[in-house]
């Protein structure tokens, strides 16, 4: 039998099963408050697309009995998340995600509203005795005009994963685009003249104080190709060590690798701080760190391995929203000068 979901369906469960994910990588024992643990979880979660735009968050109660936590715990954690911007609550209707990117229906009226503008071109052509040939040989010609070269602002929190990041997007732009890198923790001058703004959902708010009034896409970031094999190709025996650099971020990676490593059968997980790591460190077989936390592979033995936990933007989101909003500045008339 062949089942058909609409996609409100297929965001609940995409929903669901990261709920469920989050439900089982919170550690009560842990060193990291539970608030933090799911205030991390649920934000980066967010910014992987893990938890879809747009989509409706259980009620602080029902959410609160999935995870087992207190319903006062949730409403902190939800009040804190729209302080950041990742989410929103409607007045009658729930806490929702919000969606930084271009609507579905925002692209259906611009479309609409091309296809217009394409049948009124036409229409004044044959007024003037253009040939339909014609129109569209002149259309051509003006297609093939230079389109505006971008400035283009890719901010992340490490040095090396934002030039990662940046080097991930340029397929996808013009030879004569500009391609910034910048992290939040550089305290330089501020480059100038940007077009628009590449970084994580996470670091949104952040941007647009550093920059503010320079649009921004928010990436979505999934783990990179080279992070999924490693994960796959681990022994389901092996004693395996999951550190990260924020706090934050602990269940996070540990929904990740349960996800894309569900075959592992020893595997523990603490953040960079705690107080047993050197004796953890010692002991497992594959070190899995978050980027920020490869410094602990210097510690390391020949026998021992170690993968970093490293994501890439989403091409999917990098077709559907980067490009589009790419596309709009290319062809503005009120575009700002690029030096």
């Amino acid at each position: 039998m062949i089942h058909c979901y609409d996609m409100n369906t297929i965001s609940h469960l995409s929903l669901d099963a990261a709920l469920s994910r989050i439900a089982m990588a919170i550690d009560a024992s842990s060193s990291i408050p539970i608030s933090v643990q799911l205030r991390g979880a649920l934000e980066y979660g967010i910014a992987t697309g893990d938890i879809p735009p747009g989509s409706r968050l259980p009620s602080v109660r029902k959410l609160a009995a999935t995870l087992g936590l207190s319903p006062v715990t949730i409403s902190n954690v939800f009040a804190a998340l729209q302080e950041r911007g990742q989410v929103e609550g409607r007045i009658g209707s729930g806490t929702f995600v919000t969606d930084r990117g271009l609507p579905c229906a925002v692209r259906v009226r611009q479309l609409a509203a091309f296809e217009r503008q394409i049948a009124d071109l036409v229409a004044s052509g044959h007024d003037m005795g253009l040939s339909t040939q014609d129109i569209a040989f002149r259309v051509t010609m003006a297609g093939n005009a230079t389109p505006n070269a971008l400035r283009i602002l890719v901010l992340g929190t490490f040095s090396d994963a934002t030039s990662a990041y940046a080097d991930d997007l340029k397929p996808y732009l013009m030879d004569q685009d500009t391609v910034i890198c910048w992290t939040i923790d550089r305290s330089d001058d501020l480059p100038t003249h940007i077009d628009l703004i590449f970084c994580p959902r996470t670091l949104s708010m952040r941007a647009e104080a550093l920059f503010p009034g320079v649009p921004q896409v928010s990436m979505i970031l999934i783990p990179n190709e080279t992070t999924r094999i490693a994960l796959a190709g681990l022994r389901p025996d092996a004693s395996v060590l999951l550190v990260s650099y924020f706090d934050d971020f602990l269940t996070v990676l540990k929904a990740g690798v349960a996800r894309f490593a569900p075959h592992l059968q020893r595997v523990t997980a603490v953040p960079r701080d705690a107080a047993n790591l050197d004796r953890l460190l010692m002991a497992c077989d594959v070190l899995i760190h978050a980027t920020g936390a490869e410094y602990l592979q210097l510690t390391m033995r020949p026998e021992q391995s170690a993968i970093e936990y490293r994501h890439t933007p989403d091409s999917h989101t990098v077709q559907m929203q980067l490009l589009p909003a790419l596309d709009a500045l290319r062809t503005s008339a009120t575009k700002g000068e690029t030096p």
